[in-house]
């Protein structure tokens, strides 16, 4: 089946939006769905760290370290949007264009936005403690290491970093999801998640939904992070978020690609 054109694309996020909207009329439903996306990006991140940092000494190969947690990260992703799950990133660009053209309010926007953003988190938390740390899967060198020492790296970064940034990861984490409604079948949605978020990876951006992982789950194995420094970073990285998806991706896109008689 042929790619849907950026304008059918545009059609469908406003359809997908007003659904997202009404489930603020749902509040289990949609804290369920927003837990699966925070798991879904959790399990993406732990298996960036046993693929990319499954060496002595990284410092060596710092291109192919970057390259296999790349390639990996993203099936969270994959699996959110196959599955029908709640990401805040991706409804950061998602809500816009209905927004704009008055479909949503601005009251269902911030009630997605708010009960997404603490479900992602509740289930980032819940895969960190129950499938990372009861089990013991990143116990092992130099997996422990190498997450404590990227996370007291990401929790000392400036502000004004961590949010350009942000800026920058949901870019691509929401043309990932603009690209995945491109197509219908499985490895079209695949690809299109795939590339953009391998990319947002590989170029160390901080996107929070995976910080809701990568800090608290450091910190659960044992890393020197003080609470305000973790709620700093996620405070910036998601101003950051908001910022790349909603005004350059859903914001953008509704402008260039609306009716030319609109």
């Amino acid at each position: 089946m042929a790619l849907r054109t950026p304008q059918e694309i545009l059609e469908l996020s406003v359809s997908a939006a007003t659904r997202k909207s009404s489930l603020g009329r749902r509040p289990l439903l949609l804290l369920t769905l927003a837990m699966m996306a925070g798991a879904f990006i959790a399990l993406g991140g732990a298996l960036s760290i046993i693929a990319g940092w499954g060496f002595t000494d990284v410092s060596t190969t710092p291109s192919l370290q970057k390259l296999l947690s790349g390639l990996t990260f993203p099936i969270g992703l994959v699996l959110t949007v196959i599955l029908g799950a709640e990401l805040f990133t991706g409804n950061n660009a998602m809500m816009m264009p209905a927004y704009l053209q008055g479909k949503v309010s601005g009251k269902d926007v911030i009630i997605n936005w708010v009960a997404v953003w603490s479900g992602n988190f509740l289930g980032a938390l819940l895969f960190a403690f129950l499938l990372v740390k009861l089990t013991g899967t990143l116990d092992a060198s130099p997996y422990r290491e190498s997450l404590i020492t990227m996370a007291q790296t990401k929790a000392s970064l400036p502000w004004l970093t961590t949010l350009m940034r942000g800026i920058g990861a949901n870019w691509l984490v929401c043309l990932a999801v603009w690209l995945a409604m491109s197509a219908d079948s499985l490895g079209g949605k695949g690809t299109g998640c795939w590339i953009p978020v391998a990319a947002f990876v590989m170029l160390g951006y901080e996107h929070c939904v995976a910080n809701m992982f990568f800090l608290p789950c450091a910190i659960m194995l044992g890393a020197d992070i003080a609470a305000s420094d973790l709620w700093l970073n996620l405070l910036w990285a998601t101003a950051g978020n908001i910022i790349g998806g909603a005004l350059f991706v859903g914001c953008l896109h509704a402008y260039v690609h609306r009716p030319l008689d609109s």
